[in-house]
Formats: structure tokens, C-alpha cells, sequence
């Protein structure tokens, strides 16, 4: 398989991996070759290769020039491409993107080197159509949000093609809005200390005959104060699974100022970005560079010899602030509604296990049994919580399915938060009539659930909540209930998950969503 034709950042050229370095631009398009994982590593860590997609698929192509390298088969050089990749991982810790690229690439070593080669070139292809969806799925949800006029939007950083292999995703949504006729200007934040916005997105948008106008950064919020501002668009480079995302330096304070303001601010990124394994932000490693970005300019010096310097790549925006996360396949509603302020903060899992009692040996040896009473006492922390749930599955269900019987209190919270009708999944016996079932085992036992056919409409989108996640038995259970109605899962979601029981990977084939998680 080949490379994409047309414009790219990266790709795969005579047994090297080819990228336009994005250090020279806009004065110089200066294409690299890289022949070996040490200087892609250097080219990473300098950021001529940058924005998240592009270092997954860069990744991907430094496992392929290190198998070439090394060989197949021998242990000895199976070893070594293992070793370049955790290399390649930690070339950039925040940007999740890279280590999906590694692994996806490393997983094919087996078959050998053209097998690692092939799957990292496929990847080239997905991303310009992964890029492309996204881009029309973000214009379209603009569109609905502002059906009127010509838009005025404010972008930060650069997330055109230079950041992926094609198309872009948050400037590839400004460009197809673009193309619809939609666009009356662009706000290109300069994006400090290293300019991004300024050299890459404003030469992508020049490149495309976008009107546009840099904005010095500690300007944009004025900008929306002033009403200059109608939409932000960002993108990602990290998005833990209740929303929270990690984006460049500088996208925290653009989220505030627009919540304030009351702005969609809309983030677009591939489902590669998301971090479902990360139950929130605060777990993001968020990478710091050197002060001399921050001390130096163009090479002089412009503060005192010796000041040092906070210079964080990345922050961490919560997901209350977002109005929405698109990607290639989904539209997630978070927090925030066109025209809302941000209201009360999402709970954080310090918050939640601070309230959390422990009593071992309950219900049988060996099992800690985690006691949610004091949470729900916390007052308005009930409504936090459904609050958050609610956010997080916006527009993505239309019933809720509580499971007996400590997930009937969220379950019911959630239903009278979203005004959307509840399904209570009983144990065994306890209802009249024909019912549908469904058997689970639990670290201690077994047990049924049951619904009452007709309880769940064929066609329901169901979103089913349980408090603690253990095994994961119970909600797989409410999920097969829900199909043997005929209905749909939206997604799963629990308020504390037990760390190393399971429940994860076996609820693998759905949305899930936990807010705390605990040592079993």
C-alpha cells in the first residue's frame, strides 16, 4: 500500500520516513528523511513532527524503520524494536496518539517487517478519511448550533494537515465550513511560546484562501467580550474518559473565557485521542519543555540570563467547559449548551473517594464492600453526580435502566435530571409477569436480573447505571436485558470502578463511563 497522494506531513518514501518540518515554515517547506528511530525521536522531541494524530502515525512509521532495521524473527531483534518503541512512547508523554501508533504497529512485528510497514502505511490512509468525517461531522454541529450568517471562529494552536497525514481536524472543521460558504473570518491565536498558530495554521489558512487575522493570545478573551468571537475550535491531544481534555498550552483559558461568554467551544479529534482507560484529566501527564522557549526568542535572548521558566506544553480543560467532543464517529455533549454558563463543577474522584467508607470482609471474606451512604448525604453532590452522567451521554440516550439496588439511587437522580423515563432491573423474583433475564456472577456468588417485557421499548437508546463497578457482571447483565428487548445500550456507567477486577475489559464492547476509581 502507498502513501495518500495529495497534500501530507508525513509519510513513507525508498525505505524512509518522510515529513515537512514544521520548525521551517512558513519561510522554508523542508522535508525531512529519517532513517532511523533515533533521529524520528529527535524529530519529535524538537517538534518538527507535531500534533497528535501525526505522532500516532509517526510512531507507527518509526516501528516500521526499526523491524527494518533489526530484522524478523531473532529474539535479539524482536527486543530491540520493543525497546525503540517505549523509546518512541516517551518521546512526547501527553499526546496519547503515539503510544496508539506504536502499539498498533508493534502488534503486526510478528508477521515481520513488510507485515509493520503495511499496517503503519494503512493508517496514512484512515487518517485523511478518520480527519475528513470528523471535519464534516464538527461543520455540521456548528451549523446547528449557528444557523445564521457567516461565522467568526477562534482556533488555537494548529490542527490542520501539518498535524495529521491530511484534511486536519479542528481546522479541517474551519475549512469545510469554509467550503460551505460559512466562513467571514478566522481568529488565529499566535499559540506561545512556539508560535504555532502563527507560522503553521495562518500558512495552512493563506495555503486555502481562508480569511483570517492573528490574535495575540492574551487577547482572544477580549475578543469574545467585544463579540468578535462566534465558535472555538480546538483540537486534542488527550481526552480521558469523562470528557476532560488535554490540548495545547493556553486552551483551559480560552474554555473559561468562553463559558463566561457564553461561545460554543467545540473540540474535534479522532476516537485515537480518547484515553478511556483514564478515568479524568488529573491523571494526564502533561509534558514541560524547556525555559529557553519561553527565555529566547529566534535564537536572542530576551529575559535575564538565568530566569527560569514555567513552560507546560499542554493544560488540562474539564469537561464541563467543552460543549461538545466530536470525532469521527460520535458527538459527545459534555458539559456546557450554546448559551449556558458553566454551572456547578463536575465531581472530582478525590471528592468522591474522600466520601467513600470501606468495610472488609462484607458481604463474604475476602471482599471490601464500598459504602457510597455518606456520598449521597454530601448535599447537592447527588446532583452533581446525574448532572455529570447526564453531560457526559448528552443526546445519546432516551432511558435509564437502574440496577437493584444501590444503582437505583443514581439511576432515578439522572432520570429526574433529564426528565427521561427509568427502568428499575430487579433481582430474581421480584416481578409479576413474563420478564426477561439475565444470569452474571459477582465475586461472591451469582445472581439474576430481570425486567418486565415491555418495560424497555425495541428501539430505546438505554443508558445503564449501577453505583459500584466490580466484575462487571451486573452491568453486562443490564446490557443483555436490554438487547433481549429489543433496545439499544447507549452506554454503561458506574460511579466507582474496583481497580483489577475485570470489570473494564469485560464491559469492552460498550461506552463506559466510571467517575472514581479504588484498589478491590
Amino acid at each position: 500500500m502507498n502513501p495518500p497522494s495529495g497534500p501530507f506531513s508525513l509519510g513513507w518514501e525508498d525505505g524512509v520516513l518522510v515529513a515537512v518540518d514544521q520548525r521551517a515554515l512558513p519561510h522554508e517547506h523542508r522535508l525531512l528523511r529519517l532513517s532511523d528511530v533515533d533521529q524520528l525521536i529527535d524529530a519529535i522531541g524538537g517538534l518538527a513532527i507535531r500534533g497528535a494524530p501525526a505522532l500516532g502515525l509517526a510512531g507507527a512509521l518509526g516501528v516500521a524503520l526499526s523491524a527494518r532495521v533489526h530484522g524478523r524473527g531473532a529474539p535479539a531483534g524482536t527486543a530491540a524494536v520493543r525497546a525503540d518503541a517505549a523509546r518512541l512512547v516517551g518521546a512526547r508523554p501527553t499526546a496519547v496518539n503515539l503510544r496508539w501508533g506504536v502499539e498498533r504497529a508493534l502488534a503486526r512485528l510478528d508477521a515481520g517487517p513488510e507485515a509493520v510497514l503495511a499496517e503503519a502505511l494503512a493508517m496514512l490512509h484512515e487518517d485523511a478519511a478518520t480527519n475528513r468525517a470528523a471535519a464534516r461531522r464538527a461543520a455540521d454541529l456548528v451549523e446547528s448550533l449557528l444557523p445564521d450568517g457567516r461565522l467568526r471562529v477562534l482556533t488555537h494552536c494548529n490542527t490542520g494537515r501539518l498535524a495529521t497525514a491530511a484534511v486536519g481536524t479542528a481546522l479541517g472543521a474551519v475549512l469545510e465550513l469554509a467550503a460551505r460558504g460559512r466562513i467571514e473570518e478566522v481568529l488565529v491565536d499566535e499559540t506561545r511560546p512556539l508560535l504555532q498558530g502563527a507560522r503553521l495554521t495562518a500558512w495552512e489558512l493563506g495555503q486555502a484562501d481562508v480569511p483570517y487575522r492573528l490574535c495575540v493570545d492574551s487577547a482572544a478573551a477580549s475578543s469574545m467580550s467585544r463579540g468578535l468571537v462566534d465558535c472555538v475550535l480546538v483540537g486534542a491531544d488527550r481526552i480521558a474518559a469523562n470528557g476532560d481534555t488535554a490540548n495545547k498550552i493556553g486552551t483551559y483559558g480560552l474554555a473559561v473565557a468562553a463559558a463566561r461568554h457564553r461561545v460554543p467551544f467545540l473540540v474535534v479529534a479522532p476516537e485515537s485521542t480518547w484515553d478511556r482507560e483514564l478515568s479524568d484529566g488529573s491523571g494526564i501527564v502533561v509534558e514541560d519543555r524547556s525555559p529557553d522557549e519561553v527565555t529566547a526568542f529566534a535564537g536572542a535572548r530576551v529575559a535575564p540570563a538565568g530566569a527560569p521558566a514555567l513552560n507546560p506544553a499542554f493544560d488540562v480543560t474539564p469537561a464541563e467547559l467543552i460543549t461538545a467532543l466530536v470525532s469521527e464517529d460520535t458527538t459527545v455533549r459534555t458539559g456546557r449548551a450554546r448559551g449556558a454558563a458553566a454551572g456547578p463543577a463536575a465531581p472530582r474522584p478525590s471528592e468522591i473517594l474522600a466520601l467513600l467508607d470501606e468495610f472488609p470482609d462484607f458481604p463474604a471474606p475476602g471482599v471490601v464492600f464500598r459504602d457510597l451512604g455518606r456520598l449521597y448525604a454530601r448535599p447537592g453532590m447527588l446532583g452533581r453526580l446525574a448532572d455529570h452522567l447526564a453531560a457526559a451521554f448528552h443526546g445519546e440516550f432516551d432511558r435509564v435502566l437502574a440496577v437493584e439496588s444501590r444503582g437505583f439511587v443514581i439511576g432515578a437522580a439522572l432520570a429526574a435530571r433529564t426528565g427521561l423515563p427509568l427502568t428499575l432491573a430487579r433481582k430474581a423474583g421480584r416481578l409479576p409477569g413474563r420478564v426477561h433475564e439475565a444470569s452474571y456472577t459477582l465475586e461472591y456468588g451469582a445472581d439474576r436480573l430481570e425486567v418486565r417485557e415491555g418495560a424497555i421499548a425495541p428501539g430505546a437508546r438505554v443508558l445503564c447505571v449501577d453505583d459500584v463497578l466490580a466484575t462487571g457482571g451486573t452491568l453486562d447483565a443490564a446490557a443483555r436485558l436490554v438487547a433481549a428487548s429489543g433496545a439499544r445500550v447507549a452506554g454503561l456507567a458506574a460511579v466507582v470502578a474496583l481497580a483489577g477486577l475485570g470489570g473494564a475489559k469485560r464491559l469492552a464492547a460498550h461506552r463506559l463511563l466510571t467517575l472514581c476509581e479504588v484498589p478491590a
